[in-house]
């Protein structure tokens, strides 16, 4: 649209929530307290199975995957919209809100592919649970753990290494809490087809399948817990996992609701509170659900206080 290089856009401005009609210092504690708390939660979980002997389990162990996945998301997220929230906005260079947006998708990527494999260990433990050891041991188990790192952020590669060859000069400003690839495309004065038709491409069937992998796993897990005769049984089994399943609900209900559903008639407003919900509450809520609901944590933790 234009060749002169004057007018083209080097830095973004991220209004987050924009103004808040003098509730910026309020909203802004509030962020920095779910901040403190989202990282000492996560934090918490990881150096618990680090000394816990009984909790070195392939569960755990995926567990402490998920908080660092946690800690990623919200390390990429919460500072840039704690400076937005304080001064109404938070400039930032095209190369750093490229970086954030790259991250952020290959966080999701992640943590949607762990919890397939969390889904996957219920399901031995449960369904085939003298073969569970034999099965899940430390070469698979490394493997699977790893697994969810390099393809989410090798895949996010796809859509991200075009974004960053994007000629930027349709206005600087971002009215939304991150820099995610749609307003990254509004802001564009590139041909974003491309993208656009990869995204289309590769976003649906990367959340789609290991959504239904969960489905289908747990399907399996319910009528194994069905056929125990004793109810204690049933009880114990079902505890095992339903923290994995309150978690599961919370990431894709979110991400449902922010990619998949048509945001035709959706305000700016409840956009931003949609995706504030996903990469803000999301990563608070998991360390909590598994420190309120499994005993082992829970048992660990009184251990540590009493040291």
């Amino acid at each position: 649209m234009t060749g002169n290089n004057e007018s083209r856009v080097t830095e973004i401005i991220l209004l987050g929530f924009g103004n808040l009609y003098g509730f910026n210092i309020l909203v802004f504690i509030i962020f920095l307290k779910i901040f403190l708390f989202t990282l000492t939660g996560n934090l918490l979980i990881i150096v618990l199975v680090s000394i816990s002997h009984h909790l070195h389990s392939p569960m755990y162990f995926f567990l402490c995957h998920l908080s660092m996945s946690d800690i990623v998301l919200t390390m990429n997220i919460l500072p840039n919209l704690l400076g937005a929230t304080l001064n109404g906005g938070k400039r930032m260079t095209i190369v750093g809100c490229i970086t954030q947006c790259y991250f952020f998708s290959g966080v999701i990527f992640v943590e949607s592919f762990l919890l397939s494999v969390m889904s996957y260990d219920r399901y031995l433990a449960i369904c085939v649970p003298l073969r569970y050891i034999t099965i899940m041991d430390i070469t698979l188990s490394t493997c699977l753990s790893v697994f969810p790192w390099v393809l989410g952020f090798t895949l996010n590669l796809i859509g991200i290494i075009p974004i960053s060859n994007f000629q930027f000069c349709e206005g600087n400003i971002i009215d939304h809490i991150f820099c995610d690839i749609s307003p990254l495309q509004k802001l564009s004065c590139s041909d974003t087809s491309l993208v656009e038709f990869l995204v289309s491409l590769f976003s649906a069937p990367l959340f789609i399948c290991p959504c239904v992998f969960i489905i289908v796993t747990y399907v399996h897990i319910f009528l194994m817990i069905l056929r125990i005769p004793s109810t204690t049984g049933r009880q114990k089994a079902f505890s095992t996992c339903s923290s994995h399943l309150l978690v599961v609900g919370a990431f894709f209900v979110t991400l449902i609701t922010k990619y998949m559903i048509p945001s035709v008639g959706h305000s700016l407003l409840l956009n931003k509170i949609i995706s504030l919900l996903h990469t803000v509450f999301t990563p608070l809520f998991n360390p909590f659900v598994y420190s309120l609901r499994n005993q082992d944590i829970r048992a660990a933790l009184r251990k540590i206080s009493k040291r």
